[in-house]
């Protein structure tokens, strides 16, 4: 049962992150305001960071977990309603109503998405772990909650930064890169010792995913201009595989060896893949 749970959770929460971004992604370009995706994603982590400091709160009221479930649930709640008023309608991203063609045959796509999902399943398995890895070395909820909280903030302003720098770089040097300090990051959790590791792993992966989630979606995109919502679901599906394999191979090894150390380099060893591929996905100069 907690299987199918975490299976649940990783698809639902793949859905929600990249489904928000191809709404939100049309009613900015119905406006003529791209700049303001970076904005989008940095809400990411305000919510990671607002999470947080509300289950501190929670501890240091003595508190249950169930609690902390039960607040997060509602606020979820209360942003799902938000999200129902202001969502409206709006244009497809390409500007063109009506069934979309077929994705192109293309070798860099396909490689990108097979990048994607890589990503998927090595980011999840630190980010569903990495309270387990602070209890686990002894650390305490409010300690829990302060890794998280340094997540979301460093996730803030991630985007906007990653994005710059891929104006400079490109954004496939940009993705590879992004998903080479995020192998740092995931290494961190279990290689680093003491409070340092966790909160490495903190700056390092909330640094980092979310861009990352930005600038895939932003190369798909550039790869099938002509299909954006069949790229939108193609990516999810291959983003949301990984999200739900990674926790389950992750638990089994995790199981299997009394810690996370494993779990932590398969998941390191699936973001360097996925940097190195979607590096590979550039088009080449003629």
């Amino acid at each position: 049962v907690q299987r199918l749970q975490i299976a649940a959770a990783g698809l639902a929460s793949a859905f929600v992150m990249v489904f928000m971004a191809s709404i939100v992604f049309s009613h900015l370009a119905e406006a003529g305001r791209g700049d303001l995706q970076a904005l989008h994603f940095g809400g990411v982590g305000v919510g990671i960071a607002v999470s947080s400091a509300l289950l501190a709160i929670l501890v240091s009221e003595h508190a249950d977990w169930a609690a902390g479930w039960l607040w997060s649930g509602a606020l979820s709640a209360v942003g799902l309603v938000v999200v129902m008023l202001l969502a409206g309608s709006a244009t497809p991203a390409n500007g063109v109503d009506g069934p979309e063609p077929a994705l192109p045959k293309d070798r860099s796509l396909a490689k990108m998405i097979v990048a994607y999902g890589l990503f998927g399943f090595g980011y999840v398995v630190t980010a569903t772990f990495l309270v387990a890895i602070v209890r686990q070395g002894g650390g305490g909820r409010v300690f829990e909650a302060t890794v998280w909280m340094v997540a979301g903030l460093a996730g803030f302003p991630s985007t906007w930064f990653w994005q710059k720098l891929a104006g400079r770089i490109g954004l496939y040097s940009a993705y590879a890169a992004t998903c080479l300090i995020e192998v740092v990051g995931v290494t961190a959790s279990v290689a680093v010792k003491g409070a340092a590791g966790p909160l490495i792993a903190g700056v390092l992966l909330g640094g980092t995913f979310i861009a990352i989630t930005a600038l895939g979606i932003q190369m798909g995109r550039l790869l099938a201009p002509r299909a954006p919502r069949r790229i939108f679901a193609v990516m999810t599906a291959a983003f949301g595989l990984g999200q739900i394999v990674g926790p389950i191979a992750a638990g089994l090894l995790a199981q299997a060896s009394g810690n996370y150390t494993l779990a932590s380099i398969m998941a390191a060893a699936a973001l360097l893949a996925s940097g190195i591929i979607a590096w590979s996905a550039a088009p080449k100069s003629p």
